[in-house]
Parts: structure tokens; sequence; C-alpha cells
């Protein structure tokens, strides 16, 4: 089974899994709650996808050397996927709040100017995910995690 021998990749896997398991802990300490659902989740600290390239990145660095063309393919990758992360998705998700409050607001003045005998039963409508991007402390953070993961693995 070679892929258990292709060592970049686990330290990928491994820079997602551990950072998506640290979620825990870290709401455990700012919030007194367990939220095992954190594990599973997008956004918060760290960002598991910013541990992901930068364990990777840094795993075909020891492997293939910083001055190969594959490293440098994977520092912009890197600096790709962590840029969207606080740019875009952070972006969109402060959107999803304002998107979110402005439709309880809708619903509440609908509700206050219905006077039908035959009033309908209010729709609960979910709410839009709001934890989709990161802020540049989380990705810090978890680039960190990921530059640590692989630094482990190869010393």
């Amino acid at each position: 089974m070679e892929f258990f021998h292709n060592t970049p990749l686990i330290a990928a896997l491994l820079g997602i899994l551990i950072a998506q398991f640290v979620k825990i802990p870290i709401h455990f300490i700012a919030t007194k709650e367990i939220d095992w659902k954190l594990f599973t989740s997008t956004g918060g600290m760290p960002s598991s996808h910013s541990a992901a390239v930068s364990a990777l990145t840094t795993a075909i660095g020891f492997e293939s050397g910083i001055s190969s063309p594959l490293f440098a393919a994977c520092i912009i990758f890197s600096v790709i996927v962590m840029f969207d992360a606080t740019g875009i998705r952070y972006q969109a998700g402060q959107q999803a709040i304002v998107i979110n409050q402005m439709r309880k607001d809708f619903q509440t003045l609908i509700m206050m100017t219905k006077e039908f005998p035959d009033k309908k039963p209010e729709e609960k409508i979910e709410d839009l995910k709001t934890l989709l991007g990161h802020r540049p402390i989380e990705v810090f953070f978890g680039c960190l995690t990921g530059i640590l993961l692989s630094v482990v693995i190869y010393i």
C-alpha cells in the first residue's frame, strides 16, 4: 500500500484532523461548552485548510527541496487557499449574518402586518451558515500548525 508511504499526503491529512480536533478544546476554554460538531465544521480556530496546505507544502519542501517546481506550485496553492479563507469565505460568512437578520426582520414585519382570518402558521426558515471563513489570526495558527506538524514528521 503505497498510499501509506506518501508522507506529504499523510502530513496534510493529519494537519486537517489535528486542526479540526483542536477547535473543540479551544471552544471549551472560551465558552465552557463541549461541541463535538466543531470537528466537522468550517471556520474557527485554527484553520484546517491552512494547516493542510502548509503541512503539504512543508513536506514537499522536505521531499523535493525548496528550489523544486513542485514546492513553488505548493507555495502558490497555499497562498491562494489561505487568501481565500480570509477573504472571500470570511466575507461570505459576514454577509450571511446580515442576510439572516434581514430575513428575521422581514418575517417579523410580515407577521405584524398580516391581519387575515386564515393566517397560516409561521414557516421556519433555516438560517444561512455564518462560520465559513477565517480571521487572519486563525489562518496564521492553522499555517503554523501545518508547518510544525511536517517539521515534527521529518525531523
